[in-house]
């Protein structure tokens, strides 16, 4: 038996990943565990989960790899400096002593950190790197059900790297082309999600969300920030930008160009403006991808494509591509942002430098992402009654028809089951539901549970059978991490005085037969349900169906703004009584909102800092 242990850390959603004989077993993020937002600290927690469920120590570990090259990152930290000199003296000055203490011999820092978790770890020689953007490729393509493919991988930037093409064949993976830094797609969107008052590294998700509420108006503007070209390949004019070497995104050129200075979200209204600035980046990264696309398959010719890297997590622009029928078929990874290069990193060192053969199936090696912690039923109802909780214990078939009843009867219900999931969204094990057939629900769930801005929207979960019947999409969409039409059949026309609408006021017109899950576009972020991966959500979206005739339930994560996804019973309880949640459903305990003692009762709606 060999085993490898991969991490992530230091930048954002730090994260563990374990194989056994090429196996993913099991992988987490640390935020979970923290409780802290995208925590970037080294994944203690995490790693300490994997080597559980794996059933191995530390020492044990045949090898461990970080996700990515320290000594490369920090050459392309001074040679940027020194390329802009004497600009960013003070960002020099705050960052390089970062560096040399903390992140330069990361080597023995992590050695260091691992020793805590068995002291009987002293073989340095188990130890490896890979490169950033290798991982991300090697996360996407590995356990894709693909023989063959195309990797596109774009971010922020890795070591140098911002955006690369790679080919897969069988276990071989091999990088062919790279866009470097400062010209980096990921920066130029996490430059908007700063310009409109969204956190970095975080927001951009709002920045998509946004985008369908505004007119494409700054389109223009945009082309003299990036100049792109007709195979997609792009360069950022660094004039107007300031990541490079400041403590910002923007500068004061970018912000005279577009008429405003950065909002700030303590003291400014979203306007008309930021939604139509959002609608212009997401229609530029949406061209960029098409022709990044477009060029690749002309030029390698494979029917397959995976995707990796944050902006593989824009599952509009993911949605366009797969529209334009330029792939045949097309995998994107789940955790596809920087916690998946600590799976990315294990996967290459198995393939890559052991050569070990790949065992390719017809879904995917990804066991639905579902690779987090579980709760026995036991360990749940000895968690519940140490809170103080009152649960009744249903079996399975009479928890699913009362679960089913509660949600045709408009509650809205935390839904904890199996594995946690690994990746940013819930997919029905950590899960938060509720009826997509109210002209309600979208607004209610945003303001009274999760605590967020009302446009948010939400995602449909449906069953893969029904998928046709409901969405213009025939291919699985387990991930969340595509966006396509509502059928034609199932939108509603809107009126002369709604069409006059604007911006947020778009927001409560009802558009189809499910208008919470129903983007003003007529489109929705899929989910598609297979019994195969999880066989108790599926069986309760199909009771859903059997008492409503409506094979899709609103699928939204378990957390608030803020928050992590819960991990823990106790997390859920916690979310449960800090939010308007009526109902919560943990393995087969069953809790009534009005059976819980009022004393119990939290305050969620300023717990967690804003994302």
């Amino acid at each position: 038996m060999k085993s490898i242990l991969g991490i992530s850390a230091f930048y954002h959603d730090s994260a563990a990943a374990i194989l056994v004989d090429g196996k993913i077993i099991a992988a987490a993020q640390e935020e979970r565990f923290t409780r802290i937002k995208h925590d970037a600290s080294y994944p203690f927690n995490a790693i300490e989960f994997v080597l559980k469920y794996s059933g191995l120590k530390l020492n044990e570990v045949d090898q461990i790899i970080f996700f990515e090259k320290p000594f490369l990152k920090f050459e392309r930290l001074l040679e940027t400096y020194v390329a802009f000199a004497p600009k960013g003296f003070t960002s020099f000055c705050k960052a390089i002593p970062i560096w040399i203490n903390e992140k330069l011999f990361q080597k023995k820092f992590l050695f260091n950190q691992l020793k805590k978790h068995d002291s009987n770890f002293k073989n340095t020689e188990k130890m490896f790197f890979s490169e950033h953007h290798l991982s991300h490729a090697a996360s996407a393509f590995f356990p894709s059900p693909f023989e063959e493919a195309i990797i596109l991988t774009a971010d922020g930037v890795g070591e140098w790297a911002t955006t690369t093409v790679a080919v897969g064949k069988q276990n071989s993976l091999e990088i062919k082309k790279e866009i470097h830094f400062p010209h980096s797609l990921g920066l130029l969107y996490s430059a908007f999600t700063y310009y409109i008052g969204f956190k970095v590294n975080s927001g951009e998700y709002k920045l998509m969300g946004l985008a369908p509420y505004g007119k494409p108006n700054f389109v223009d503007k945009i082309y003299k920030l990036v100049d792109i070209k007709e195979d997609g390949t792009f360069r950022l004019d660094q004039s107007y930008f300031n990541y490079a070497t400041g403590l910002t995104m923007t500068n004061d050129k970018f912000n005279k160009l577009f008429g405003n200075k950065p909002r700030n979200p303590e003291t400014e209204n979203l306007t008309q403006f930021h939604m139509d600035i959002a609608c212009s980046i997401q229609k530029v990264t949406e061209l960029i991808m098409i022709r990044l696309a477009r060029s690749l398959k002309s030029e390698y010719g494979s029917n397959n494509l995976c995707l990796a890297g944050g902006v593989a997590l824009n599952c509009v622009a993911n949605g366009k591509i797969l529209k334009e029928k330029i792939f045949k078929n097309i995998w994107i990874q789940p955790a596809a942002g920087d916690a998946g290069g600590s799976l990315g990193a294990a996967l290459a060192l198995w393939h890559l430098e052991q050569n070990n053969p790949r065992n390719v199936v017809s879904t995917d090696n990804m066991n639905g992402s579902y690779l987090g912690p579980e709760y026995e039923q036991n360990e749940i109802e000895i968690q519940l009654k140490n809170i103080g909780a009152n649960f009744i214990v249903l079996e399975d078939d009479e928890l699913i028809e009362r679960t089913a009843e509660d949600l045709s009867n408009g509650n809205a219900i935390g839904w904890f089951q199996g594995r946690m999931e690994f990746g940013p969204r819930a997919l029905g094990a950590r899960s938060i539901l509720a009826d997509p057939r109210s002209e309600n629900t979208q607004k209610n769930l945003n303001l009274k549970v999760k605590y967020r801005e009302s446009f948010r929207p939400f995602a449909p979960s449906i069953l893969r059978e029904d998928l046709s019947d409901w969405f213009d999409l025939d291919t699985d969409s387990p991930y969340m991490l595509l966006v396509t039409n509502i059928q034609k059949q199932k939108t509603l026309e809107t009126t002369e005085d709604q069409d006059k609408l604007f911006g947020i006021e778009k927001l409560n017109i009802k558009r189809s037969e499910i208008p919470a899950v129903t983007h003003i576009d007529y489109s929705a972020r899929i989910q598609t349900v297979h019994k195969e991966t999880n066989k108790k959500y599926y069986k309760l979206i199909k009771k859903f169906k059997e008492k409503t005739g409506c094979p899709v339930i609103v699928n939204t994560s378990f957390n608030v703004r803020g928050e992590p996804i819960v991990n823990t019973p106790k997390d859920a309880f916690n979310c449960f009584m800090g939010t308007e949640l009526e109902k919560l459903v943990i393995g087969n305990c069953y809790l009534d909102k009005k059976d819980q003692k009022s004393v119990l009762k939290k305050d969620y709606t300023k717990k967690f800092k804003l994302d």
